[in-house]
């Protein structure tokens, strides 16, 4: 086993692997793309491989980490009629190198997005300025480029448009992975070709056009070498109408190159072990107390009566992918209970609108904390005795592993990377991480919710505990799903 580790590792160090993104954490963050663009290329350079990161500068960043950031180089980047300042800055941080594109016009911002026509002229010249800086500038030539996102679904297309016909670029394997395939970047046709200077000919159907305008989440697919999704349950569901977005026809025409896989988490930063924002830390034997202390907290910072009521809890982006709508049309039946629950998360108005009236009929039992706050949502995860997770779609889900971690037992939907990594409790058995149903159906989430706190309420406080032990103990580290990576990459570059 040494000895293959060994090969392994040699193989391993002569690639080179460019991450692209529009966030990153720790620097930039909206969403579950900056963990994974956190996490995967640090477990990337433990395993042997040279993997470095690149993102804009935002203004966030450079307040945080200016002191850090080293100047590199400056150029002038051509969208249409101007010529644009493009600096490169670079950072080491864990042992990854990440680079930053610097532009006080487009990332100068309090906001990592901003309006959305905007955003699609920012990276636009984002993905150019990337392109230029491959090589020499950076010092680093990548054998592959991985690509996340419509952000950057245009960045294989200008290496065929702009650099191979030229002789550049022209062993550069790319690789673009769809975290969210309901977000794709569309145009008007004659901005994106001014911006990008795309010929004709890739401005057609079969190129980046999606019913007569540019769509950059297609153009990645279609241009890239490889092509993944943050699951494999989401790989296979996105060739069907109703997860395909309207690209379905296209997904089934590329579906030799798409790939599925599951995404995992930070098992180093969410730990309740060492978690440094819990008021009392735990492992697996120790869950018990542990979380009984976690759960007494925060009852008492949340104003809630300190007792033994099942807490319940969601953290999410309250937009309707999220379940919203299902979780409200069966809150008032699902409040009737004795029970305490929590919402933590800010989106669209109506949603927030909702949480806070439900908020105001149960003052005791309820509470909508519109806000985001990184801190309590560990400190939700490990008190929580349930953790609601009811998604239309999820691509891959990173809360209901988090949840597992801390031993709050998440009940959800089967789609995407809820159904591959939540197993459905067997009460025969006793195998099972979590409760889960299938249709989009609000009774479904009730009645699912119900069966949970009916095991909750056991007489025998044993089955839960053993729930949790085993929740807690399931593995969601990046090991297998970077091995998974690897040897995509290996099968790439051959």
């Amino acid at each position: 086993m040494e000895a293959y580790d060994k090969i392994t590792q040699q193989a391993n160090e002569t690639m080179k692997i460019l991450f692209v993104a529009s966030e990153v954490a720790p620097f930039a963050q909206t969403g579950g793309l900056a963990d994974v663009m956190g996490a995967l290329p640090k477990f990337l350079v433990q395993k042997g491989i040279d993997a470095r990161v690149i993102l804009p500068l935002y203004r966030c960043v450079r307040e945080k980490f200016g002191p850090e950031l080293q100047f590199v180089r400056w150029s002038m980047i051509r969208m249409g009629w101007r010529s644009l300042y493009s600096g490169l800055f670079r950072l080491e941080r864990d042992g990854v190198t990440y680079y930053f594109i610097d532009n006080e016009y487009y990332f100068g911002h309090e906001e990592i997005y901003k309006d959305y026509a905007f955003d699609i002229e920012r990276f636009c010249f984002f993905q150019r300025a990337v392109l230029e800086v491959i090589g020499l500038p950076m010092d680093f030539s990548p054998d592959i480029l991985h690509c996340n996102d419509w952000q950057t679904g245009l960045i294989p297309c200008l290496i065929d448009a702009h650099y191979r016909p030229y002789g550049y670029l022209e062993k550069l394997k790319t690789v673009f992975t769809i975290h969210n395939l309901r977000y794709q970047g569309i145009h008007g046709l004659e901005r994106i070709a001014d911006f990008c200077d795309l010929p004709n000919s890739y401005l057609t159907e079969y190129g980046v056009l999606k019913d007569g305008v540019p769509n950059m989440m297609k153009a990645g697919i279609v241009y890239a070498d490889e092509v993944t999704t943050v699951s494999p349950s989401y790989a296979q569901e996105i060739f069907n109408d109703y997860y395909g977005e309207g690209l379905e026809g296209v997904l089934r025409s590329f579906s030799h190159k798409i790939h599925g896989i599951l995404n995992g988490i930070d098992v180093e930063h969410y730990n309740p072990e060492t978690d440094p924002e819990l008021p009392q830390n735990y492992s697996v034997k120790t869950a018990k107390s542990g979380k009984a202390a976690c759960k007494e907290a925060v009852q008492r910072e949340l104003g809630f009566d300190v007792s033994k009521r099942p807490l319940l809890s969601m953290i999410t982006r309250l937009v309707e992918q999220k379940g919203l709508d299902l979780f409200l049309h069966i809150a008032e039946e699902l409040m009737s209970q004795d029970i305490q629950m929590v919402v933590l998360g800010t989106g669209e108005y109506h949603y927030e609108e909702a949480l806070r009236r439900l908020e105001a009929r149960y003052p005791d039992r309820f509470r909508a904390c519109i806000f985001f706050d990184r801190a309590l949502s560990n400190r939700l995860y490990a008190a929580s005795d349930l953790f609601l997770m009811p998604s239309l779609f999820e691509p891959c889900g990173l809360s209901q592993m988090i949840a597992m971690r801390y031993g709050s037992i998440p009940i959800v939907r089967e789609t995407g990377g809820l159904r591959d990594s939540v197993i459905p409790y067997n009460q025969y058995t006793g195998e099972g991480t979590g409760f889960s149903f299938a249709n989009i159906n609000a009774h479904e989430l009730l009645f699912t919710t119900n069966r949970a706190l009916e095991i909750y309420r056991s007489e025998d406080p044993k089955i839960w505990e053993h729930l949790v032990q085993t929740a807690m103990s399931e593995d969601f580290s990046w090991t297998r799903s970077a091995e998974a990576y690897i040897q995509r990459y290996h099968d790439l570059i051959g």
